[in-house]
């Protein structure tokens, strides 16, 4: 016997929580096996208020398969965290099935590239992270991340300080991974130095921002080339040099500088519901759908641009744009977040909650505002994975 059913608004499902998950859920009697095939899709919440929209496709990626098993084979045992319980009868020809063992799903591990300062401006990898939550107090800059409900942090981030021996250049990035944390671990540990060794020696604003899209290439083109390759990773960098604010991204990490209290956004979300977006995708053959009120690539992907995403890699394109700015006195401090923070928080309102500890106390409490940005996020319902990253502007004057 074989059917295949269609599941559109089964919570397992949800865009917001299975596609992080590597545990397989597996349901079995003796007489039926079941099998599971599941595209990976990048979370995405859509608000609460508005209605969901669901646009079917004939290349619908959910389906449940029944199969039934050959005659003369028995069942696989079944696993259940690490002990096994056989599902085959007893000579008697009785079946008898034992209890499951509880079943314990581990905190997942979550590794970071953190805050290493020096005159090479060298990059080394942190231990390893059981918690839910990291923290950072660098050099003129504070991180703080926090796991949403998934088995393992996707998020990562980088910062390099004192570049060339100089306090008034460094360069930082936060990079939010999907389907998997390779992309992301691999962006924060080569992106920035990628981009550094392609800049060093440039000044015309056009050269630089050339520049820094080869850095973003050169690393997609790297990762995709390496061993078991799956994932991607939205990403969004600030280099600062001579003055200069360099700010680029690929995806929906966003940066926003506040200017006197007002923010300013100096990234744009690369998501398929941009005009420009979906007729570069649909352009190049693909198409633009919609789930649950969130629109994406072949109906899987949520944003456009990014590193990795191999399968989807002729349209999630990993060009960065790219903003260069000036820093000026009214220049207080920047804003580096994956969308876990912009999903549920504006950007005047993340300047308004930051700018009393950035601004006014003696020793700016970096940490503090980037804990409280994050906190807000979690108890509005974002259920993402949400990094927040500050660095105070002025003192790169």
């Amino acid at each position: 016997m074989s059917c295949s059913v269609a599941v559109c608004n089964s919570p397992v499902f949800s865009p917001s929580s299975s596609l992080f998950c590597n545990k397989a859920s597996i349901l079995s009697s003796p007489q039926e096996s079941l099998s599971l095939t599941l595209s990976h899709r990048k979370s995405q919440t859509s608000s609460p208020s508005s209605p969901s929209t669901t646009v079917s496709s004939p290349k619908s990626p959910f389906r449940l398969r029944f199969q039934k098993p050959p005659s003369g084979f028995a069942p696989a045992p079944l696993s259940f965290g690490s002990e096994s319980v056989s599902a085959s009868s007893p000579p008697g020809g009785v079946l008898k099935r034992k209890r499951p063992t509880r079943l314990d799903i581990p905190i997942g591990v979550a590794g970071f590239v953190g805050p290493i300062s020096s005159a090479a401006a060298a990059v080394a990898a942190t231990p390893r992270e059981e918690s839910r939550e990291v923290e950072r107090e660098g050099d003129g800059y504070s991180v703080y991340c926090k796991r949403g409900r998934r088995e393992a942090m996707e998020d990562r981030f980088s910062a390099i300080t004192n570049l060339h021996g100089d306090r008034k250049q460094a360069i930082f990035g936060v990079y939010d991974g999907h389907g998997g944390v390779k992309a992301a671990e691999f962006a924060a540990k080569n992106l920035d130095k990628n981009i550094v060794e392609e800049v060093v020696g440039l000044r015309d604003e056009s050269e630089i921002a050339d520049a820094v899209k080869h850095g973003y290439l050169t690393t997609d083109a790297a990762f995709l080339n390496e061993k078991d390759v799956k994932g991607g990773s939205c990403c969004v960098t600030a280099m600062v040099s001579e003055g200069n604010l360099v700010v680029s991204n690929a995806g929906d990490c966003r940066a926003v500088m506040s200017v006197g209290g007002v923010a300013k956004a100096l990234s744009s979300d690369h998501r398929p519901s941009r005009d420009d977006e979906r007729k570069r995708i649909e352009t190049t053959g693909g198409y633009v759908d919609t789930f649950h009120g969130v629109w994406r690539i072949q109906g899987s992907l949520a944003v456009s641009r990014g590193i990795g995403d191999a399968q989807l890699k002729q349209w999630v394109i990993a060009e960065p744009e790219t903003k260069i700015s000036r820093i000026e006195q009214d220049h207080e401090f920047l804003i580096l977040a994956s969308d876990g923070l912009w999903d549920k928080v504006s950007n005047q309102e993340a300047v308004d909650i930051a700018r009393p500890f950035c601004l006014g106390t003696e020793k700016p409490l970096l940490l503090a505002a980037c804990k409280k940005l994050v906190d807000l996020s979690a108890s509005r319902g974002s259920s993402d994975d949400i990094s927040v990253m500050l660095i105070p502007l002025r003192q790169f004057i």
